[in-house]
C-alpha cells in the first residue's frame, strides 16, 4: 500500500476525533504505520475540529498532514470544510454531508465532491446519532480502500461499549452501502 491521507472535519462533539483514532490504530495493528493529528478550538462542543489520518506500510517521519497532499476529505461541518478544504489535493475526493455543508461550483471543479447525508442516516436509518463517525468510517475506508474491512470493524468495536456494537455494526454496513451508492453513479 502507498501512503493514503485523509482528513476528517466537523465541529467537536460530532466524534471525528474517533474516527480518525480507528483507523491510525488498525493500521498499527495491520504491522503498519497510522498516525492521527487533531486540531480543535478550545470551545468543547461546537468548535471547528480537524483530524487528519496518515496511514503507511513505512515510517511516517513527519506528524502533520501537508496541504495539498491530502487524498480524501469528509467534513459533517460547513465551518471546518470552508476553513480546511484547501489541504486537498487538486482532483481529490472530498465527501459531505448535503445538508450542512455547502461546496461552491469552484470546489465542484476542483475536487470530487460526493454528497451523502452521514448525520441523517445514523439518526434515522441507524436510530443513533452517535454513530455518524462509523458511517464516516465505513465510507472513508470504502472509497479510499485503506485498510481490511474485518481489522477496522474489529477495531472499531475495541473502542466502543459493547451495548452499542450491534448499531455501530449496522451503521458500519450503511456507510458502506452509501459509499458504494456514491462511487458507481459517480
Amino acid at each position: 500500500m502507498s501512503r493514503i491521507v485523509m482528513r476528517f472535519t466537523g465541529v467537536g462533539g460530532q466524534g471525528v476525533l474517533l474516527a480518525g483514532e480507528i483507523f491510525a490504530a488498525a493500521k498499527i495493528k495491520e504491522g503498519g504505520y497510522g498516525i492521527k493529528t487533531a486540531t480543535y478550538t478550545s470551545q468543547v462542543r461546537g468548535g471547528p475540529t480537524v483530524v487528519d489520518i496518515q496511514l503507511d506500510d513505512k515510517e511516517i517521519w513527519y506528524p502533520y498532514a501537508i496541504d495539498g497532499q491530502i487524498d480524501f476529505m469528509l467534513s459533517v461541518a460547513d465551518k471546518s470544510y470552508q476553513l480546511f478544504k484547501n489541504g486537498v489535493a487538486e482532483g481529490g475526493t472530498i465527501v459531505v454531508e448535503p445538508n450542512l455543508v455547502h461546496p461552491t461550483e469552484e470546489d465542484r471543479k476542483k475536487w470530487n465532491i460526493i454528497e451523502i447525508p452521514i448525520i441523517t442516516i445514523a439518526k434515522e436509518e441507524v436510530g443513533l446519532v452517535l454513530t455518524q463517525s462509523v458511517v464516516a468510517l465505513a465510507i472513508a475506508n470504502t472509497i479510499m480502500n485503506a485498510l481490511d474491512e474485518q481489522l477496522l470493524i474489529d477495531t472499531m468495536l475495541s473502542k466502543v461499549p459493547k451495548k452499542v456494537h450491534e448499531a455501530n455494526l449496522k451503521a458500519y454496513e450503511l456507510g458502506k452501502k452509501y459509499a458504494l451508492e456514491a462511487m458507481a453513479s459517480a
